[in-house]
């Protein structure tokens, strides 16, 4: 039938009576309704009734015209449900916008429909928290969505329904957007009330699994997945994975192994649990789904299986897999189960970690093992407490999980262990204590330290030690460049430098002996044994309380996060002393020590600290009780730090309190609104700056947008300055995981008129992009570096120092022109003191650990790094006090590859990098510049003799023109400006201009010709080289890292850097191992016993018999002295004597005395 130019009579046969002519009408315009749906507008009703009509025979014929009408109008909803109700004539097969579109609006109704079912609450709601805020209506919700267990960093209540990936929250007060029921991203997801009849949902239904059949039968399963998780329909995701594997058994034809293509969709799932799902709810939901399917597969990957454990804290099924590995006796198994015990270490909490040790099979005796002293959790659990809250909650998660309480390691206990049995749950508990690999890292950090001691000279050298932050710039630099590596030799031959550090610089120094020793777990004690505190002797004078209070806070940086008899020392200190700054250091070192432990021994003797009211240590004390509660979301220990807030009137108890409470919210997510929602409404300004911190804190590398819009309001509209600067720098622990997007949404930040706003911005770049040498970070942060703001100026060099850190020529051309600015800025005198603070600090973090390690805010398995995130967050601080710094050191992460047996030895083997050598090399040290020659200076000719000399001449040519009888014109001199300019004298230094022109071409040509050089090597180098075990691995060059086929050891795991176990090929031949060359005797010197034998060692004016004994001790011992010497300004310290008072005697009395 030819196209018409009008409906008009078409749409005319409509109104007869005879149902052929209305059918022939439909299929008319049906064919052509493109060009003439416009004028079947008016008409639209009729075609309607006959749909509705039950005698008219097509009626899926006019559902399909009216739906396809109300498409064309962009009424979407109701041509979805006319093109349901057309059933068959609606064809999925057909390609066409109509079609594509209808199908669109169905999987988004399909999504909305299912997102929209009410939730069950399977766990009863925990006690709510109870503060000076005022409660809202929906603040009971949000609470028990994330306190439900104060032990696991993801809790099991049912959230809310809301959409997954909608990324607001429609139950609580703090996402300021409109809020809606449903999908609240599709505005108007769900229909009018005609969508809702039933039939229309069966039709829908009908629809969508006609959908997921094509795609199972073209093979795209994560469609399928991906709309399954959208809706929440687990059934369907479970449907989705078994249709995979079944498929994939058919086509082998009964061939015998694991199906790959399903375990490939089960590895899709868990990706989108932790980057995409934002509920906590509903993503332990997904993993025990995944845990399930895993459990069924008869050869699982046990390390999907482990990444679940870690995530739903299922401490009893983390043992259970341990033990069922190892009782296999398969040494692949075996070492499959060490394997996993170090991706626990690094994921997973002391207190999980402790409870997975206990669960294991015990082991009658231990001989191998030296008898410790028993740490506080022993002495907790050997008491045998009431039931607490967080036992309960713990309960309920494991009762939500369907986990028995059962006690895993008594029933094991009962069966016989066979001695491989016995000796692998030894080894098991000893990485589980974190020992081995602190133990390999340390190792790493001291065969392959490449520290620039000339830089540090440098640095040194052009700070005024006398001036005290400069003196504290030095030894943090110092502190940072040898973090982990033991290497102290700078204290050891700084001594006169170290001798002019006073009160706090002294406490400073004292405590970067933690950080430059950070893991030495067997010589920590020895080592600062001369800085501890000790009871005082009658007739002795009493060491520094600064080096004593910097000891503790040094000895809890060497055993940080690491619960041992350390932890027990610093808390017996800690509650015997009585000078401030003791306590002070005492409770850094004890919240750094049992970070995560949740003693609540420890935090009783913390929190009686604290009601002493005294500014100098309840900043830190408030700290130390967040990082003793990190994560547990404690609701007595918030309740008790929001009252004493409100109550002290101490600025530095407020704000470590506020930074307490974000830590006890670390990763508490929907958890934190009530307690966020509450601190951003207080009037101090100092609580607000708490509740950015809690919501940086609770919603780190989640990149929620509700957090960032939350984020970015605060930053142009708090009154606070303070507030608004960590409200931009907070945007850098919320995106970290996405560091590309950082630079695009604080590229106006930076540009702001508010100094402290561009600092925030600053910051944000460094703390996101730490480590990847990005460029549009990079393009940013170099205008801010000639910022006319002083702490602008320093926070841009310290944000280009974290993301230059391990960066070379060869991965980003611009490092070496930020070194040379960090250089220049320390060296110049004209810098303010600030930005040279700062650019001594950049220069120790982009050398950090000896150029070993790397910034890094998650683990290598890519799980939240809790550590480095506390460690930075605390770093932030060190604006309102410097001795924070040191808490950076936690975020360094060594970067390096280690393998390790299956007897957890270090073989020597090599594996392969397909790389160029120099791609991924240490940068150039600097080169030892030496001292130039002082410059000639042109001797200065006075004015007379000049005129007596001009006169000299002219006579002379005077007398030879008139003895040679030449007629000649007078010569005049130019006396231009002599009055002006002074005369020299040419001829000294013509010599010596001309030899130093020549030596400056000669470097000008040297220079031009390196980059030339440097290039064609570049060119020439051969791509691939094999390394050694335990080299340095940078995260970027992962990817090209592979172990040889003919290599006798394999890799249990893909590498991803870190500790890796192998399995030996030919366990029948000798191996060769590795000497650890890191475990060495330190002899530790006792500190001079009086004041001027300090002053001697300080000044070098010992005899050779004690320099050479110094020398033999390791730096920190020879430093005692110099460190723990009384200054002179100390309050309540002793006063020299008063000198007698002069007598005076007049003319009369000396007569008299005569």
């Amino acid at each position: 039938m030819p196209g018409l130019t009008s409906a008009a009579g078409v749409v005319s046969f409509l109104a007869e009576p005879e149902p052929e002519l209305q059918v022939f009408a439909l299929k008319v315009l049906n064919e052509q309704i493109d060009s003439l749906w416009t004028e079947l507008v008016e008409s639209i009703g009729d075609v309607e009734a006959l749909y509705e009509n039950p005698s008219f025979p097509d009626r899926e014929l006019a559902a399909l015209v009216v739906a396809k009408v109300y498409y064309n109008l962009q009424e979407y909803h109701e041509s979805m449900i006319f093109a349901l109700a057309a059933g068959k004539l609606f064809d999925l097969d057909h390609e066409g916008e109509f079609e594509d579109t209808i199908i669109s609006k169905c999987v988004d109704t399909y999504i909305a429909w299912s997102g929209s079912a009410p939730a069950t609450n399977v766990n009863q709601p925990p006690p709510q928290l109870t503060t000076a805020f005022p409660s809202t209506a929906n603040g009971a919700s949000s609470i028990s969505a994330g306190l439900a267990s104060p032990t696991t960093p993801f809790s099991q209540s049912t959230l809310p329904s809301k959409s997954l990936l909608s990324r607001q929250d429609s139950t609580t007060s703090f996402d300021p957007a409109p809020q809606g029921n449903g999908h609240v991203t599709l505005s108007g997801a769900l229909p009018t009330a005609m969508a809702s009849q039933a039939s229309v949902q069966k039709q829908l239904y009908a629809i969508i699994d006609e959908l997921f059949e094509r795609c199972f039968a073209g093979g795209s399963y994560r469609q399928v997945i991906g709309i399954a998780v959208e809706a929440r329909k687990l059934d369907v995701l479970r449907r989705a994975i078994l249709r995979a594997s079944e498929d994939e058994k058919s086509q082998r034809k009964g061939e015998d192994g694991n199906p790959v293509r399903g375990q490939e969709l089960i590895e899709y799932v868990l990706e989108i649990c932790m980057n995409v799902v934002q509920e906590r709810g509903f993503r332990n939901e997904l993993l025990q789904l995944v845990l399930n399917l895993l459990k069924d597969i008869p050869s699982p990957d046990y390390f999907s299986i482990a990444r679940c454990i870690v995530y739903l804290n299922e401490h009893t099924m983390a043992s259970e897999l341990l033990v069922q590995l190892v009782q296999k006796g398969d040494p692949k198994l075996t070492a499959i189960a060490y394997q996993i015990a170090f991706d626990l270490y690094d994921n997973s909490t002391q207190e999980f970690l402790k409870t997975v040790r206990d669960e294991l099979p015990r082991v009658p005796e231990t001989p191998s093992t030296p008898p410790q002293p028993p740490t506080s959790a022993d002495r907790t659990q050997a008491e045998a407490p009431e039931p607490q809250e967080s036992d309960q909650l713990l309960g309920e998660l494991n009762d939500s999980a369907g986990v028995t309480s059962s006690n895993n390691g008594n029933d094991q206990s009962e069966k016989p262990l066979s001695e491989e049995a016995q000796k692998a749950f030894d080894s098991i508990r000893t990485i589980l204590s974190g020992t081995k690999t602190i133990e390999l890292d340390l190792e790493f950090l001291f065969r392959s330290n490449r520290t620039d001691t000339a830089l540090l000279n440098k640095i040194r050298d052009s700070l005024e030690a006398r001036n005290s932050i400069f003196h504290t710039a030095v030894t943090l630099a110092t502190a940072f460049m040898h973090a982990g590596t033991t290497n102290d030799k700078f204290f050891r031959e700084s001594l006169e430098w170290l001798g002019k550090a006073v009160n706090w610089s002294k406490f400073t120094a004292t405590a970067a002996l933690g950080v430059i020793h950070r893991g030495n777990l067997g010589q920590g004690q020895k080592l600062l044994e001369p800085y501890l505190p000790k009871d005082q002797i009658a007739g002795t004078n009493p060491s520094s309380a600064y080096s004593q209070g910097g000891s503790l806070y040094a000895l809890g940086l060497i055993y940080a996060n690491h619960e041992t008899f350390a932890l027990d020392l610093i808390r017996d200190h800690f509650k015997k002393a009585t000078e401030e700054v003791v306590q002070h250091g005492g409770a850094l070192g004890l919240g750094v020590a049992g970070m995560a432990t949740g003693d609540e021994s420890i935090y009783e003797d913390l929190k009686s600290v604290l009601y002493t009211d005294s500014a100098l240590n309840g900043e830190a004390v408030g700290i130390a009780m967040g990082l003793i509660m990190l994560g547990t979301g404690n609701i007595k220990a918030l309740e008790d730090m929001i009252q004493y807030a409100h109550d002290t009137q101490h600025e530095k108890i407020v704000r470590g309190l506020a930074l307490g409470m974000a830590l006890i919210m670390y990763n508490r997510q929907e958890g934190a609104d009530e307690l966020v929602n509450g601190l951003l409404d207080d009037p101090d300004p100092i609580l607000r700056y708490g509740g950015i911190q809690t919501l940086a804190l609770a919603y780190c590398g989640t990149g929620s947008n509700k957090a960032v819009r939350k984020l970015l309001h605060v930053a142009v509209s708090d009154v606070s300055d303070d507030v608004r600067r960590i409200a931009v720098m907070s945007l850098g622990f919320i995106l970290f995981r996405k560091p590309s997007n950082v630079p695009r949404m604080v590229e106006l930040l930076s540009e702001s008129y508010n100094p402290h706003v561009r600092y925030g911005a600053a910051m944000a770049l460094g703390i996101s992009c730490a480590g990847t040498g990005l460029d549009e970070a990079i393009d940013l942060l170099e205008p801010m570096i000639k910022d006319p703001t002083d702490f602008v100026r320093q926070g841009a060099l310290i944000s280009l120092s974290m993301i230059m850190v391990q960066q070379n020529e060869a991965m980003n051309p611009k490092v070496g022109t930020i070194r040379k600015t960090l250089q220049k800025a320390i060296s110049d005198r004209h810098e303010d003191a600030m930005t040279k603070f700062g650019s001594a600090i950049s220069l120790g973090i982009i050398d950090a650990g000896g150029r070993n390690c790397n910034i890094s805010l998650q683990t290598q398995t890519g799980n939240l790094n809790m550590s480095g995130i506390v460690g930075m967050a605390v770093f932030t601080q060190y604006w309102y006090w410097f001795p924070l710094t040191h808490f950076l050191s936690l975020s360094f992460t060594p970067t390096a590859v280690i393998g390790l047996d299956q007897d957890l030895e270090v073989p020597s083997f090599k594996f392969y990098s397909a790389t160029r050598p120099s791609l991924f090399d240490y940068p150039p040290e600097q080169e030892a510049k030496q001292e130039d020659a002082p410059e000639k200076v042109k001797t200065a000719v006075l004015s007379t003799t000049a005129q007596a000399k001009r006169r000299a001449q002219k006579k002379e040519k005077q007398q030879r023109r008139e003895s040679m009888d030449i007629d000649q014109s007078p010569t005049t001199p130019k006396t231009a400006n002599l009055g002006d300019k002074m005369d020299v004298d040419e001829s000294a230094i013509k010599n010596e201009e001309g030899q130093d022109s020549d030596k400056v071409d000669g470097e000008k040509k040297d220079g031009e010709a390196s980059p030339e050089a440097a290039k064609k090597k570049l060119e020439k180098e051969k791509v691939g080289y094999l390394l050694d075990n335990m080299s340095r691995v940078l995260p970027a060059q992962r990817k090209f890292i592979s172990f040889p086929s003919d290599c006798r050891y394999q890799p249990v795991k893909k590498p991803t850097g870190g500790v890796i176990l192998l399995t030996d090929t030919t366990p029948s031949k000798p191996k060769s191992l590795l000497e650890l060359k890191a475990k060495k005797t330190v002899k530790p010197a006792a500190a001079p016993a009086t004041l001027q034998d300090r002053v001697n060692q300080v000044l070098g004016q010992r005899g050779q018999e004690q320099e050479a004994d110094s020398r033999e001790t390791g730096g920190a011992a020879e430093a005692a002295g110099v460190l723990t010497a009384i200054d002179e300004d100390v309050e309540g310290g002793e006063e020299a004597p008063v000198p007698r008072e002069f007598e005076y005697y007049t003319d009369e009395e000396r007569d008299g005395d005569a």
